[in-house]
């Protein structure tokens, strides 16, 4: 146990530290949460034609409110967190861990996407819901998410490499 801790931390602190380099930034974090609003904005437009993503913004012109997706809303944080226990859990075939990683990825990013939906709109009605919201309420869904997404993962982990 001490040894999945110790590689846990080891492991989110590297990719964190990775993550906050203007490279990597640059290269990937930025467009990745472009792709998010487009995407976000995308979803929106069934409802509300007239919202359009620019960059990192969704923005509603009609009531003009709009949301910046900045680091930490894009769910990168929380899929680092879901690698870095991943790959420290002892024990545990490498595909197995590829397939955990993929899935739980897609599983935080398609929640996120629902994250930043319900905040657009708690936005436009009720500015201290959507504070509420956006720094409490959503927060731990995510985390919980990643922590649901490993104890699933643990859970069809195959017998022979399962903890005792």
């Amino acid at each position: 146990m001490l040894r999945f801790f110790l590689l846990f931390v080891l492991i989110q602190a590297l990719l964190f530290g990775l993550e906050i380099t203007n490279t990597v930034q640059n290269a990937f974090i930025i467009p990745f949460t472009a792709g998010i609003a487009a995407i976000s904005a995308s979803l929106i437009q069934s409802l509300d034609p007239q919202v359009v993503a620019e960059g990192v913004i969704i923005f509603n012109p009609e009531t003009n409110f709009g949301v910046a997706i900045r680091s930490g809303c894009n769910g990168v944080e929380a899929v680092i967190i879901l690698v870095a226990a991943l790959l420290a859990f002892p024990r545990a075939p490498w595909l197995y861990r590829l397939k955990g990683i993929i899935i739980g990825s897609i599983t935080i990013q398609a929640l996120n996407l629902v994250r930043i939906i319900s905040l657009f709109y708690l936005g436009q009605w009720h500015r201290p819901a959507f504070d509420w919201a956006h720094l409490y309420v959503w927060e731990v869904l995510i985390m919980l998410d990643v922590l649901l997404v490993f104890l699933f993962w643990l859970h069809y982990l195959p017998k022979r490499h399962a903890p005792a």
